[in-house]
């Protein structure tokens, strides 16, 4: 499973553009945080003071830092969810951590089967260095309003994981599809 388009509008709109890199705003300074939402923790490249990237360059960091975050979602939810449930929980991995998802109770609530108890558990993640965050507040709402919309259930699966977690479904995601095969084609090119 990928991340659906209100997903990854959802991501794209809390994280914003930034093609300079700008420091924590809970700290003032690391971690420093690039494009949409990169920082080094999530892999290369290695953010500082200074560095600038180009929109291609971003959005090529932000489909390389999804997927491994789909892989963490996928690796760690042990029952079938709505394609806007799998997008929930990305966005919040994509800002927390995979750490702090595996160890949540939104995680443990979410494998129970306790869709209506896991979605309260996003508004219990808005503090940044021990402060509650007015955008975090936001994201957490808008996760937790996307986790509960109507969608259709798939088999959690990540974009490079040919074999689902749950048992195969014959949905076939078409614009998801191409979308992946666009970039790989493209990123081909760039290569040369």
């Amino acid at each position: 499973m990928v991340t659906n388009q209100a997903g990854l509008d959802l991501i794209k709109s809390f994280e914003g553009w930034r093609a300079k890199a700008y420091p924590d705003p809970a700290t003032g300074g690391a971690p420093w945080t690039i494009g949409y939402g990169h920082t080094t923790a999530a892999g290369p490249p290695t953010v500082s003071r200074g560095l600038t990237i180009t929109q291609d360059e971003g959005e090529a960091i932000l489909e390389r830092d999804l997927l491994a975050v789909e892989r963490t979602v996928a690796g760690l939810v042990k029952v079938k969810l709505t394609d806007n449930q799998f997008a929930a929980l990305v966005s919040f991995t994509f800002n927390l951590g995979g750490g702090n998802f595996r160890k949540s109770t939104l995680l443990k609530k979410v494998n129970a089967g306790d869709f209506a108890g896991a979605a309260k558990e996003f508004g219990k993640w808005n503090k940044a260095d021990g402060k509650v965050m007015a955008g975090l507040t936001r994201r957490r709402a808008a996760e937790a309003s996307l986790f509960l919309a109507p969608s259709k259930f798939e088999p959690v699966t990540s974009r490079v994981v040919d074999k689902p977690v749950l048992e195969p479904t014959l949905t076939f995601d078409a614009p998801n599809f191409l979308r992946v095969l666009i970039n790989a084609v493209l990123s081909l090119f760039k290569r040369k």
